[in-house]
């Protein structure tokens, strides 16, 4: 971390002559997208760039595409970790009470690997990571614009105006709602691809750019966006829910438990207990909404008739007008466990693919010299 603490003191140096001249009128100036008072320019908060740009009040555009490429990769490689577990929830959610054969974590995943072998575990994952890298850079972009934005506003009416759980959850949200619009077909195309089962009906997508195109010959364009609703209301107490308890979380162990200065001298142990709880809490109460998602995304296809057993219906056979409609039919034909399909692969997946992600990424950008911390999520 020596790298790391040079980038700090050089930025700090640099924000120095900047700060003294606000101190005198209690004004306050930029760090990383998010303002800060001169009497409160040890609280860096969490989710903040810093960057050695060239005399710039913020990161700049070449330390910002450095940071980017970081989360980029480390979000690829912990989804390829946990690539089996992504799968397997996805399963479980479509297929719902249509099979036995996906039910419990180590009772699917020995399914999918003595049916379709190594392959099986992975499919749809290069797609998955073909649509987290432009994910996690736009939803960092819009959380830290946001953040800045929200905290600005607020010094306007308070001066001493401080990052706070609600303007982590706030900027959180809506910085999931932008990620999730931007790339909903990456993900459309991917859950279909997912669902897919060798050896079980045919295999109606070869790769993603073919599905894309299947899929908008034989559905519409329209069909790229089906289940965008409740994939967006999810997200904002997923997304949400992650930077907010996660940030506070990090703050409250550091200063309060060990007493340190602030959340940014935290162990990386402390750090990725904390992102388990926030991720945990955070898809907990989003998940119905996922599971809602997968409904919307597969209904009407005939794909994902091959997961069900036979004389079952499949998740292909119950047609859905709306997301309020596929609460009330899943509820009813199913139970509401049936919201619930799949939690516990997520649940397992969870935390080693946040210790994954932050690992990766902390290797990474101490190679780049960059020093960031974006969602994990």
């Amino acid at each position: 971390m020596r790298g790391t603490d040079a980038v700090r003191e050089t930025f700090t140096a640099q924000a120095a002559s900047r700060a003294a001249g606000a101190s005198s009128s209690g004004g306050s100036f930029p760090v990383g997208g998010a303002f800060l008072s001169p009497t409160h320019r040890s609280a860096v908060p969490t989710f903040t760039a810093h960057s050695n740009a060239e005399g710039s009040s913020g990161p700049g555009v070449v330390a910002v595409c450095k940071s980017l490429f970081a989360g980029g990769v480390a979000g690829g490689v912990s989804r390829t970790a946990v690539a089996p577990l992504e799968r397997l929830k996805i399963l479980q959610q479509v297929a719902g009470s249509s099979t036995r054969v996906y039910n419990g974590v180590w009772g699917g995943l020995a399914h999918i690997w003595k049916t379709e072998g190594v392959r099986g575990m992975f499919k749809g994952n290069g797609a998955n990571c073909i649509r987290i890298v432009p994910n996690s850079a736009s939803k960092f972009l819009a959380y830290e614009y946001l953040e800045g934005a929200i905290l600005a506003r607020s010094r306007k009416t308070d001066p001493e105006a401080k990052l706070g759980p609600l303007t982590r959850l706030c900027a959180g949200a809506g910085a999931g709602i932008f990620a999730m619009s931007a790339t909903y077909p990456l993900d459309m195309v991917r859950g279909r691809l997912t669902v897919q089962v060798d050896g079980k009906g045919d295999k109606q997508y070869r790769s993603m750019s073919h599905a894309a195109r299947v899929i908008i010959k034989e559905e519409g364009m329209k069909a790229l966006y089906r289940g965008w609703l409740p994939s967006v209301i999810g997200v904002i107490p997923y997304v949400g829910l992650n930077f907010a308890v996660y940030g506070t979380l990090k703050d409250i162990v550091a200063v309060d438990v060990y007493g340190l200065r602030s959340a940014k001298e935290l162990d990386v142990a402390s750090g990725l207990a904390c992102g388990g709880v926030a991720g945990a809490i955070g898809q907990t109460v989003a998940y119905p909404f996922d599971v809602c998602r997968r409904r919307l995304q597969v209904s009407g296809w005939q794909g994902a008739a091959a997961l069900a057993d036979k004389g079952k219906e499949a998740a292909h056979d119950v047609r859905y007008k709306g997301m309020v409609d596929c609460f009330v039919k899943v509820v009813r034909h199913e139970g509401v466990g049936a919201l619930f399909h799949g939690l516990s692969a997520n649940y397992v997946k969870v935390a080693p693919s946040i210790a994954i992600a932050f690992v990766c990424y902390e290797e990474i950008k101490k190679v780049l010299g960059v020093e960031l911390y974006i969602s994990s999520g």
